[in-house]
């Protein structure tokens, strides 16, 4: 039987999420509900590879108005999702040289590709890492992100234990965050104060998300009983194997108190315990080459480590 490869439809909806769920490095990231909030600003451009009939392989892709095709500029990573078994890195090399063929055909000028970091997969998924290779792409950037193994976890440093030991003398409330509105508020204040900057997503967007995927996107934020006011809070992304920090904030008096502390605390100790890895997200800008050492500092602080979020790019 041979490849073959064409554009996803509409109609290819439900082929397209029952795949993504039974795949060995995907995530909920992938599934139609969620790459579809924002079709109004990437023109979809994904991909279905089939080995005669079956569907064996999906990229979740965007093209942009100068023809690179991207794989997904609206996802923190993306690149080809792969089968559970029976698709080894011969077979990917394979309709990756097909694709390429298919995308010259179609005027796509190069290729901006991100795969899934490791720590997101079921099983070992980086054939495409060594596909890239093979065709010549190059790496683009490189961003550090910083995680912890929850099997096997680490201990905090002394300033984080003695940050957790004086929170303990507060009291304080730490609950499960309902209103999208009040959270983002949070995160947009924080990121003005400290970054000048605005969150990738608006409230009605999370809100729309969470609506969606509600077991796997909730909040999370810490009170102080003296005022009852929000002085902390983390977005989590939870992918089942990964609890990722999507969105971490907190008011000036959160951060002179620490407060985040006790509340990662939790999430990690308590909440997200079963899960495999905590995901703190990546201590970068300018498309990795600037490092915030001192926010890296305070991930590590919490027992992570080093995982390398990748981004490759491919002349057409």
């Amino acid at each position: 039987m041979e490849w073959n490869i064409r554009r996803y439809r509409s109609t290819d909806k439900k082929v397209w999420n029952d795949f993504v769920r039974n795949a060995r490095n995907a995530t909920f990231l992938f599934e139609r509900d969620y790459m579809d909030y924002h079709s109004d600003r990437f023109r979809d451009c994904s991909w279905m590879a089939f080995k005669g009939e079956k569907l064996v392989a999906l990229l979740p892709a965007n093209i942009d108005s100068s023809g690179v095709l991207h794989s997904h500029q609206g996802l923190t990573y993306g690149g080809w999702i792969l089968p559970t078994s029976h698709l080894d890195g011969n077979d990917l090399l394979e309709i990756f040289q097909l694709a390429i063929e298919t995308w010259r055909s179609e005027g796509v000028k190069g290729l901006d590709y991100k795969p899934v970091p490791w720590i997101y997969s079921a099983q070992p998924s980086q054939e495409d890492i060594y596909a890239l290779f093979r065709l010549g792409a190059n790496v683009s950037e490189i961003n550090l992100s910083s995680a912890i193994n929850l099997t096997e976890p680490a201990k905090y440093n002394k300033l984080r234990k003695r940050a957790l030991r004086k929170s303990g003398e507060l009291d304080y409330a730490i609950s499960e965050i309902v209103d999208s509105r009040n959270f983002m508020s949070l995160v947009t204040q924080c990121l003005r104060e400290r970054h000048d900057t605005l969150p990738v997503h608006t409230a009605e967007e999370i809100m729309l998300l969470k609506e969606r995927f509600p077991e796997n996107i909730r909040m999370f934020g810490l009170t102080l009983a003296e005022s009852g006011l929000l002085e902390a809070g983390v977005m989590i992304y939870d992918t089942g194997r990964v609890a990722h920090a999507q969105y971490i904030a907190s008011t000036p008096l959160g951060r002179e108190l620490n407060l985040l502390t006790p509340l990662f605390d939790y999430l990690i100790k308590e909440r997200y315990a079963e899960r495999l890895y905590f995901d703190f997200g990546i201590s970068n800008e300018e498309r990795g080459m600037y490092l915030n050492a001192g926010l890296l500092r305070q991930k590590f602080s919490y027992g992570a480590t080093g995982v390398a979020y990748q981004r490759w790019e491919l002349k057409i």
